[in-house]
């Protein structure tokens, strides 16, 4: 009797280990307990800090640790790289893992400018011919309510898509006092709210409505211009050379508007990401601080029926939930990225272009430097063509 050989598992090398590192060695090292996926391995985390990576590493269950990440690359028993490391570098690793073969996961924003983010993506879709996949980190697409969201969207319950109202507002940097930091500096981050946290509205809105953005209009501000920090200057305060507050307006394809609002100074709200939609038939709410909710208002029903009805989305039923609790008990955050790792996997064993892709990326990527542009002319209207801002 014979027997079909296994593959071998695949070796994964994550880079970075503050933040998004840790959320994603949480997913790595969690994902094959709840979800049938290609067999894989934690072989070894990546950092500048010798000594704190290696801490890290055995704290979050990789095998070894690194400090150089372009040898890690040239190993060929490390297949898949997952790049969580600040967005400065991730056109330079991105292409050099593509180049190398090695399938590749990266946070979002793609890149810290529009020119990275188009030679990553070239790179991707070369990478993608020889049988390389690549996948942008949007977690919240993997959030069980809003794939409901898109479900019930795709499936006509909302009618015309008429407007979308997107904020995504956070409080952390409130304090003028907060010392700067990489997220605080243009060279570093590429720009502050905008890309580190209105990248994931825009997402949204692209991926619910599978829409395209023809026209932005917006607006940035800087509330507190200095803070404390290292430049060496007598006041001991650096000065701060990103946004903390964005506003967009959104022209879509299909006739639909949208408004995105972005801030890191909003006082009281921690996570805040609320989405709103309405169309002709429906309509549909949801705020990530709530993110086992989704509110529905259905107008088929009978008028004395009618009002935003709450879906606890717990059930079996729901997207990626069938692997989780029994009904009514609740998931997290933190679950959004072991979705994510179930699907870079499945889609890498499949040999299909996991979603959202590079190109995704790129669509929201020149969303943001329309953004950008219109900004610095006094919140002019950005034509763009919607060929390159379709959704996923």
């Amino acid at each position: 009797m014979t027997t079909t050989p296994q593959p071998a598992p695949l070796g994964v090398a994550a880079i970075g280990y503050a933040f998004m590192g840790k959320a994603h060695s949480n997913a790595w090292r969690n994902v094959a307990s709840f979800f049938d996926v290609p067999a894989f391995e934690q072989k070894v985390l990546v950092g500048r800090d010798a000594g704190a990576v290696a801490e890290a590493a055995a704290k979050y269950g990789w095998a070894e640790s690194a400090t150089d990440w372009r040898s890690v690359i040239e190993r060929d028993d490390i297949h898949i790289i997952d790049i969580c490391a600040p967005g400065w570098m991730h056109a330079e690793i991105a292409i050099a893992a593509l180049e190398a073969g090695k399938h590749v996961l990266v946070e979002k924003p793609l890149a810290n400018t529009l020119g990275e983010a188009e030679l990553m993506t070239a790179a991707a879709a070369k990478a993608r011919a020889r049988g390389v996949q690549s996948m942008i980190g949007f977690n919240y697409r993997r959030v069980p309510a809003l794939a409901l969201a898109r479900e019930l969207i795709a499936e006509g319950r909302l009618g015309t898509i008429r407007h979308v109202r997107a904020a995504y507002l956070q409080d952390w940097l409130t304090d003028a006092g907060s010392p700067m930091s990489w997220r605080l500096r243009k060279e570093t981050a590429g720009s502050g709210a905008l890309g580190d946290i209105a990248s994931h509205a825009i997402d949204q809105i692209l991926y619910l409505l599978d829409d395209a953005v023809t026209e932005v209009s917006g607006r940035l501000q800087t509330f507190v211009d200095q803070r404390p920090g290292t430049s060496g200057s007598a006041s001991g305060l650096e000065d701060v050379t990103v946004d903390d507050a964005a506003w967009v307006n959104l022209s879509l394809a299909s006739g639909a508007i949208a408004s995105v609002e972005a801030s890191r100074v909003a006082t009281g709200q921690k996570n805040s990401l609320q989405l709103e939609i309405y169309g002709s038939l429906g309509s549909l709410t949801f705020d990530l601080e709530n993110l086992n909710e989704l509110n529905f208002m259905d107008t088929t029903v009978p008028v004395r029926e009618q009002g935003f009805r709450r879906i606890l989305v717990n059930e079996s039923e729901h997207p990626y939930l069938e692997a989780w609790w029994p009904q009514g008990h609740i998931i997290g955050w933190e679950h959004t990225f072991t979705h994510q790792m179930r699907d870079f996997l499945t889609a890498i064993a499949a040999g299909d272009a996991p979603s959202p892709s590079f190109e995704d990326g790129l669509n929201v990527q020149h969303i943001l430097a329309a953004v950008e542009e219109s900004a610095a002319a006094k919140s002019s209207l950005i034509q763009l063509n919607a060929s390159v801002t379709e959704g996923a």
